[in-house]
């Protein structure tokens, strides 16, 4: 029996009747960069049934943490069933109405107050409950080591020679420094606009979340606003950034330690610097390993954030300087490849 038929028989042992006269049958619909599959129930109301193999997937991690998010408020699928040996989970069907496709330039102010909001209900659960994993220093290195090993070495076959690699230590320890200033908070880690959903009643859905962690206060917040699908101007960027410092402050008052409005924004910048090279690694690793090249046409606009924000501060404006006289030579060779400066304009 295949995994998707052992699934089904499964799935149909709870799914509600009258099933349809067709009998159940379970539609593939898009699944997330991981290894899960995701399918829709044709039944009333349909369900999403989900493959997760727990080799690769720590499905009691994901069921733990949509518990604690749906007690903090937080519209996450409610899971029906879930059998932890095969990998095999029934959940809510929320829709498909993805943030992404329902920005514009006249819904963006009211869907990203709304994200905002649900942000903060994330941000407000107890960080130091014991389910969230530290999103420590080691972590983020070995982030930051996927950008050197996948989209440098393995997708542009550039060698690092000893001076880029002083150069790559001395940046990200300065990415490291800028985050572990910050106040920790529960994070998402892939907060943006193909993990948020659209409700019916105008609420907002959050899908993705299994590898929550505790962190910076300023990763989700640049994961929504500098969207690796989608782009927004720099100034609706920075007043957005400026509007949640102080969401914050009205909402944790003295509670809370936070900068100023320059420190939180280089807060923001550095944090994106240090999230979107994670991103070009991860993009080329899905390509190189996986077999999912469409994530590279996703790559120019994470380099116009990456690039962007190392020439704004001195002290990684050597990294840019480095990456456009080694690295873009490589890139022009590529046919996804489009002018960094321009990606993103369509949005």
């Amino acid at each position: 029996m295949s995994d998707l038929d052992a699934l089904l028989a499964w799935a149909g042992q709870f799914l509600p009747a009258p099933l349809p006269v067709a009998g159940l049958q379970l539609a593939a619909v898009t699944g997330d960069a991981g290894f899960r599959s995701y399918f829709r129930s044709n039944t009333k109301p349909s369900f999403i049934v989900a493959l997760a193999p727990p080799e690769h997937e720590d499905n009691r991690a994901f069921v733990n943490i949509a518990i604690a998010m749906a007690k903090g408020g937080v519209h996450v699928p409610q899971i029906y069933a879930v059998d932890y040996e095969q990998g095999f989970l029934l959940q809510e069907d929320l829709g498909d109405w993805l943030y992404l496709d329902a920005l514009n330039g006249a819904t963006q102010g009211q869907l990203y107050d709304r994200a905002e909001a649900t942000l903060l209900q994330i941000q407000r659960l107890p960080a130091a409950s014991g389910l969230f994993p530290a999103y420590d220093a080691s972590l983020l290195q070995g982030e930051l080591e996927l950008f050197p090993e996948w989209f440098v070495g393995g997708l542009l076959g550039v060698e690092l020679d000893q001076q880029a690699r002083l150069l790559l230590i001395e940046v990200f320890t300065i990415l490291q420094d800028s985050a572990a200033e910050q106040p920790e908070v529960v994070v998402h880690r892939d907060f943006h606009s193909r993990n948020l959903l659209q409700l019916e009643d105008g609420g907002v859905g959050v899908i993705d979340f299994q590898d929550a962690v505790r962190g910076p206060l300023s990763y989700d917040l640049v994961s929504l606003l500098r969207d690796c699908y989608i782009r927004w101007p720099q100034a609706l960027v920075e007043k957005r950034v400026e509007g949640f410092r102080r969401k914050l402050l009205a909402q944790a008052g003295a509670a809370l330690e936070l900068p100023d409005a320059a420190t939180f924004l280089r807060w923001f910048d550095l944090m994106g610097l240090q999230r979107h090279l994670k991103v070009l690694g991860i993009f080329a690793r899905l390509s190189l390993r996986d077999g999912k090249a469409r994530y590279l046409d996703d790559l120019p606009l994470v380099m116009r954030y990456v690039l962007e924000v190392a020439q704004k501060y001195p002290e990684t404006e050597a990294f840019y300087r480095w990456f456009i006289d080694c690295l873009e030579p490589q890139l022009l060779q590529h046919p996804w490849y489009q002018p960094w400066q321009v990606a993103g304009e369509a949005a």
